[in-house]
């Protein structure tokens, strides 16, 4: 191993390698799931080095694990077994943005947020918005299939990837996709690779596509009595001729659970639908005031439109901060980002809280309900095993609902560890066994994050 790290050294230089067991041990985890620290973590900030580390993990049968920020919830960056961690966080710089064909050039550790702040600088938009947006990088949202506050008109992160640069299993670079608006020349593997989880290579290139950055924007806050009301109401709207940039649904817990966020703004036990609509000022009133007509003729208690921008920031800040936010309710959460078809979003929100209640659980819902997908929380004491036992079986009841209501087990989140033993749920055994294969073809070393997704 210390010639591992030697040779290691020498591709990165000598501060491009943490070995000090004390460093390491950040890089057992990842935001929900605990594995094992790694052997070694190395820190490239080019992608010759990340193709020279890939020739000596393949020559020493090393699994390589690559990494962006560690906001991951589902173990997919977090080592099972003695393995290279390849952190990416210094390949991070925006190499390139192309005003006139509306695309940009980026590293993989390039920070989401920062890469939104940039283009917009220029008058560009990029969509997605993941809720972790302000850590995240754009590697890791590429790697885990990441969605966001925006998916319900924009789509996710897999739909503004033009092309990514990525480093295979034998050390070669390889370019998927195109520049261009259109390209359908052999296989699409630039969707293969998005959402991989870092099991066929390692992304060191992404080319984003970027629109305008629209004009206005306008916030509405809908206030009902009841969860199934709010999911009813996000049905209507999006049966309408409006579609929101965003539609945030949080329940009367996790809407508790953030009130420092938002103090005055919500009378108590409610939940909201927040909406954001975007575009010409114009089209932006119109919308704003369809949206507002609607909901108040859906069972909405009251809508409101934001008064001004600390306000709106004020409900968005509140939205992105519940996650952790339910932490000071009990040690630990499973929080899974099931999917359903929007026509179902009701059956999916009234059938988690009877699990909930049925095991006795405190139970929080919120999510992007624009585009089907809930993150259902069920929160307990990891040292009262009762507890635990009983939030294990309400999660495995949740992803059994979901798949019968023709859903998915994860929206956005991925597989990696945490999802691994559920994914034959979802999945028969020919699909399982033709992934495993494209895998086995890829990496036949099995040197990038093995045993991941698949059990």
């Amino acid at each position: 191993m210390r010639r591992f790290v030697r040779e290691l050294r020498a591709v990165v230089g000598p501060d491009g390698v943490l070995d000090e067991p004390g460093a390491l041990v950040a890089f057992a985890a990842d935001s929900k799931v605990r594995g094992m620290a790694p052997v070694a973590v190395a820190l490239p900030t080019t992608t010759v080095q990340v193709q020279d580390i890939v020739r000596l993990c393949g020559r020493e049968r090393t699994p390589i694990i690559p990494r962006g920020a560690g906001t991951g919830t589902v173990g997919g960056a977090v080592p099972e077994c003695p393995a290279l961690v390849l952190d990416l966080s210094r390949m991070n710089r925006i190499l390139r943005i192309d005003e006139n064909e509306l695309l940009a050039d980026a590293q993989p550790g390039v920070v989401t947020g920062e890469f939104q702040a940039a283009v917009e600088k220029v008058g560009l938009f990029y969509p997605p918005d993941p809720a972790s947006a302000a850590t995240s990088t754009l590697g890791g949202n590429a790697a885990t299939g990441a969605g966001g506050l925006r998916a319900v008109k924009y789509g996710v992160t897999a739909d503004w990837i033009a092309s990514l640069e990525v480093v295979v299993a034998d050390g070669q670079t390889i370019r998927t996709g195109t520049r261009t608006r259109k390209g359908v020349v052999g296989y699409d593997l630039t969707r293969l690779f998005i959402g991989s989880e870092g099991t066929l290579g390692v992304i060191t290139e992404l080319t984003l596509r970027l629109i305008p950055k629209p004009k206005a924007k306008a916030t509405l806050l809908a206030l009902f009595d009841e969860l199934s009301q709010a999911g009813a109401a996000t049905v209507a709207v999006l049966r309408s001729n409006i579609t929101p940039a965003a539609m945030e649904l949080m329940d009367q817990t996790a809407l508790a659970a953030v009130q420092d966020h938002i103090g005055d703004l919500l009378p108590p036990n409610v939940c909201v639908l927040l909406i954001e609509v975007d575009g010409d000022a114009d089209e932006v009133a119109k919308q704003a005031n369809g949206i507002r007509e609607l909901l108040q003729g859906v069972n909405a208690r009251e809508v409101r439109v934001a008064n001004n921008a600390q306000e709106t920031q004020r409900l968005w800040s509140a939205r992105r901060a519940i996650s952790p936010a339910l932490y000071e309710m009990r040690a630990q959460k499973f929080s899974e980002d099931v999917t359903v078809p929007i026509s179902r979003i009701v059956d999916l929100i009234v059938g988690a809280t009877k699990i909930a209640q049925q095991h006795k659980l405190v139970h929080a819902s919120y999510g992007h309900a624009g585009d089907g997908n809930m993150h259902v929380n069920f929160l307990y004491d990891a040292d009262n095993p009762d507890e635990t036992r009983r939030a294990d079986t309400a999660r495995e009841e949740l992803f059994r609902l979901t798949l019968s209501l023709g859903g998915t087990i994860s929206g956005e989140h991925g597989v990696g560890v945490a999802k691994r033993p559920f994914i034959a749920w979802e999945q028969g055994p020919a699909l399982l066994d033709l992934q495993r294969r494209l895998k086995r073809a890829f990496d036949p070393l099995n040197i990038f994050n093995p045993g991941k997704i698949f059990p």
